[in-house]
């Protein structure tokens, strides 16, 4: 497995923690304005696809929304045998910021999805997960280089403004549109 499809791999396990114990609330409001949890999963499996399939790569059918922890199980197992596969994940391409990776798309920019979009699930669920710190960097390296494209449609929204003292997580969600205090 290359480092790509690994850091894939972790990321999507780590996303996949997070759904499975907001399955049973599938249809509870979510940060992201208008958007369900079952929304914000099948918002995440639907971009993968999506990307992948305009590579040329053919994963599947879309997975049934009715279950979000086996559909992201199904979906994530599927990208993850597509990266493996024999020079996949190396495969390269003209991407928005210049040449890149079919790998390095998956694990850094829907990678950056699964990181936030696991913060809207847990947070609409009331599952006590936090953003590592290195994950904090990471975001807010990857948010530096995105300049004005940040704040594209479908991206992030507008920066949500937080204390000084704020912890770097909150710092980070205010800075990428969300509002660290939002509950449902």
């Amino acid at each position: 497995m290359t480092d790509t499809a690994q850091r894939f791999r972790s990321r999507a396990t780590q996303f996949a923690s997070l759904v499975d114990a907001a399955a049973s609330q599938a249809d509870t409001p979510s940060p992201c304005e208008g958007w369900t949890v079952r929304d914000v999963v099948m918002h995440t499996i639907d971009t993968e696809r999506d990307f992948l399939a305009t590579r040329g790569l053919d994963v599947g059918e879309r997975p049934d929304p009715t279950d979000v922890a086996t559909a992201w199980r199904t979906h994530a197992d599927t990208v993850a045998a597509t990266l493996s596969s024999d020079g996949v994940a190396e495969t390269e391409y003209a991407g928005y910021f210049g040449p890149t990776t079919i790998g390095e798309t998956m694990a850094d920019f829907y990678g950056w999805d699964l990181v936030i979009h696991g913060w809207d699930v847990a947070r609409a669920t009331g599952q006590d997960w936090r953003v590592s710190d290195e994950d904090v960097t990471w975001l807010n390296a990857s948010a530096d280089g995105w300049g004005d494209a940040l704040r594209a449609q479908g991206i992030c929204g507008p920066e949500v403004p937080v204390p000084a003292d704020a912890s770097p997580q909150d710092k980070l969600l205010g800075r990428l549109g969300r509002d660290p205090q939002w509950v449902p």
